[in-house]
């Protein structure tokens, strides 16, 4: 049988395959925490650069464990602006990447940059809303 065959089969009988090593969970939201409007409707253009930074990070198995990468992404330009990696989820590495960006970037205040993550309790921490409070950078989820 092809692949797309046993792929169909098993989606059919809810049948999924066995996957190897642990499972690791990077969005803990947080549900019972108000959380911001998404002001973007999941629109993720820009026309100029710093108008709308998207954030995120993910998880990567090394020999030596696993290590969490933050980034944050100019929409217009499609570039990394900011990152760090770090061997905890923690809300300090995912706002290390924030100011990174920012220095790197130095966004005018007057430029209404937008900033989009995700629901993770690390980028709607009061630290890390805070700072893009200073900054007048809008936080959504």
């Amino acid at each position: 049988m092809t692949r797309c065959t046993v792929e169909r089969l098993m989606k059919r009988m809810e049948l999924q395959g066995a996957r190897r090593g642990k499972i690791v969970r990077t969005t803990i939201a947080d549900t019972a925490a108000p959380c911001p409007l998404d002001r973007i409707n999941r629109q993720f253009k820009a026309n100029r650069p710093n108008q709308l930074w998207v954030s995120d990070f993910t998880y990567v198995s090394t020999w030596q464990g696993w290590l969490y990468v933050a980034f944050v992404i100019d929409v217009f330009a499609r570039r990394i602006v900011g990152w760090r990696v770090s061997n905890s989820m923690q809300t300090d590495f995912v706002l290390d990447a924030l100011e990174q960006a920012l220095y790197a970037r130095q966004p005018e205040k007057s430029e209404g940059l937008v900033h989009h993550s995700d629901r993770g309790s690390e980028c709607l921490s009061i630290r890390y809303t805070e700072r893009l409070a200073q900054r007048r950078v809008l936080s959504l989820p």
